[in-house]
Order: structure tokens, then C-alpha cells, then sequence
């Protein structure tokens, strides 16, 4: 591993919150990501996933296509191979993924925008295990949020209640095996950043995850094996004014003797709730850079998913 993404215990938080919070916010300002062991999910759980996340993906085209909801903007169920592009790419991403998501509460606004996610009837125990999965590392991702709370010198609560009623979605990522070579130019997933607050990544120990350092270099991301990897959205780096930055990242194709293995891993994209409004914070001013603009968190999501073609213009 490259010694840029030290690995860091989660039972330094549960000792120690200060000394984790400062840890942690030390590898986010020099790449943007952290690598957290001990961090205490049901590996059970998480062996249940990755079995059910590799049956629904081998399902026929047809009946994967049968969860697809294009009103949703690809946020809830299916999205098919070759769906999604990096912002400013034409080339789409070799990928097919699934997207659980937190359901608004009924008869409120928040239900239109926060849908419910379909039932897979095909898999006894898919509805379940990524529920499960869900609940699990959004309860970790506001352990996280509370550390970061420290490091930047906020109330240790400031995110709860702005995450509470999250857009929080959990990805269910494949990406095939190339038995053939890929187009010209086209990668698992191109260069880019993520939208949301934080991600919380599992299943990143099939090598291709790599990250550009602010001295232009590409670091490879290789995490021990149950670790989970976390790094900075786009959200909290406009809160932040860029102190915490959202790095770009890529995951590149398979070298020759792996390419006929396919990746998964179960990204968990932590949102803010869809009215929360992203006002820079006036500590992060800096002399020579503009505040940037405040807006809703719902706003920019929908200006990204424009941006990244699950919204089409």
C-alpha cells in the first residue's frame, strides 16, 4: 500500500475520538481518502451482500432491465452497462450497478424524491442484506462525520441532523470481466469525484482504484482486506471550501493476467437531506479564493446526475 493511506483503527475512536478525528483529517487533507480498519461491521453481513450483489448481476439482461426506472434518474434499482459517464467524458464507464436507497417518509415531498427501492423477487434475501448493509454503514459514516466534526472544529453533532434524512444511496457495483479488449479509450470508470458528502467504499481489494495526488501523481489504493476506504465528496469540499478536498479518482482496467476476473465493490454514497442548504462555512474562508454560492444539496445532486448522463439534457 502506498504510505500515503496509513490504515487507520476505528478503536481509536471509541478510545480516543480526538486522537482518531486528527488522524483522519490529516490523511483527508493530503489525498482526499483514508483507510479504516476494526471498524466493526457483521462480516457475515457483508459476505451476504457480495453473494446476493454477484447473483442479481448474473441474472438475464431482461429481467435486470425489468428494475430499471428511468424517473428516478438512475438513484433507485438497476442501471445497465454503459450507462454512466465521468463528467466531461463521452466514453461510459464499464459498469453496471444497483442502487438501494433511504425512502422519504410517505405523504411528504421528501417521497418523491427519496422513492422507495424495488423489491428483488428473483433472490431470496437481497431486500435484506442490502438494507442491512445500508443501515450499517450509515451508522459508521456518522461515527466518521462526528470525527471530522472534531478535526474542523464543529459541534461534534453539527451532521447528525443534516444526514438524518439523507439522499444516502448504496451502490451495488459490477464491472465484467474484459475476455475481450475494452473500446478504445474506456475505462471501469473514468477520472472523477464524487458528489456527496462522504463515501464509504467496500470491496476495494481487486486492484484498480487509484487516486491523483495534488503533486500529479496516480496512487494506487490496495486496502487490507475487510478495510474500509473513505474519502471526501464533492458536498463537504464546497462546505468546506476545499480544506477537505473531493479528489479525483479512477479505477482502471484489469492488467492482462486479471482480466478475466470481474471487480465488485459497494460504494455508500452519504448525502445530506435533499433541502439541507451547503452555506460554506465562514471559517474555511480563504483570502484568495470566492466563497463559493449556497445551495440546496438536492439542487447540486441534480445538476451532477445532469452532468454525469443518468439525467439527460
Amino acid at each position: 500500500m502506498s504510505p500515503y493511506f496509513t490504515p487507520i483503527s476505528m478503536q481509536t475512536y471509541r478510545a480516543a475520538p480526538d486522537t482518531f478525528a486528527k488522524a483522519l483529517g490529516q490523511s483527508f487533507r493530503e489525498t482526499g481518502f483514508a483507510v479504516i480498519t476494526d471498524h466493526g461491521l457483521d462480516q457475515d453481513l457483508i459476505d451476504r451482500t457480495v453473494a446476493d450483489t454477484k447473483a442479481f448481476f448474473a441474472l438475464p439482461e431482461t429481467v435486470k432491465a425489468g428494475y430499471q426506472d428511468p424517473r428516478h434518474s438512475g438513484q433507485r434499482g438497476y442501471t445497465p452497462f454503459g450507462t454512466e459517464n465521468a463528467k466531461g467524458r463521452a466514453q461510459a464507464d464499464l459498469k453496471e450497478f444497483w442502487h438501494t436507497g433511504r425512502a422519504g417518509t410517505a405523504g411528504t415531498p421528501l417521497a418523491e424524491i427519496m422513492p422507495q427501492t424495488p423489491s428483488v423477487a428473483e433472490i431470496d434475501g437481497f431486500d435484506a442484506s442490502t438494507k442491512g448493509l445500508f443501515e450499517a454503514l450509515d451508522g459508521i459514516g456518522r461515527d466518521v462525520l462526528e470525527a471530522i466534526a472534531r478535526d474542523i472544529d464543529l459541534p461534534v453533532d453539527w451532521f447528525g441532523p443534516r444526514v438524518a434524512e439523507g439522499n444516502s444511496i448504496l451502490r451495488l457495483l459490477h464491472y465484467p470481466a474484459q475476455t475481450t479488449p475494452p473500446p478504445e479509450g474506456s475505462v471501469r470508470a473514468a477520472a472523477h469525484e464524487d458528489i456527496n458528502v462522504i463515501t464509504l467504499l467496500l470491496g476495494a481489494e481487486e486492484a484498480g482504484l487509484e487516486v491523483l495526488h495534488r503533486s500529479g501523481e496516480w496512487l494506487a489504493v490496495n486496502p487490507p482486506a475487510g478495510a474500509l476506504v473513505v474519502n471526501i465528496g464533492d458536498m463537504l469540499s464546497r462546505l468546506t471550501q476545499g480544506l477537505l478536498p473531493s479528489t479525483t479518482h479512477r479505477v482502471v482496467n484489469p492488467v492482462a493476467a486479471r482480466s478475466g476476473h470481474a471487480r465488485y465493490s459497494t460504494p455508500f454514497f452519504l448525502h445530506f437531506a435533499p433541502d439541507v442548504l451547503i452555506d460554506p462555512l465562514e471559517s474555511c474562508d480563504r483570502a484568495d479564493t470566492p466563497r463559493p454560492e449556497a445551495i440546496t444539496a438536492h439542487d447540486f445532486l441534480m445538476q451532477r446526475l445532469q452532468e454525469i448522463g443518468l439525467i439527460k439534457a
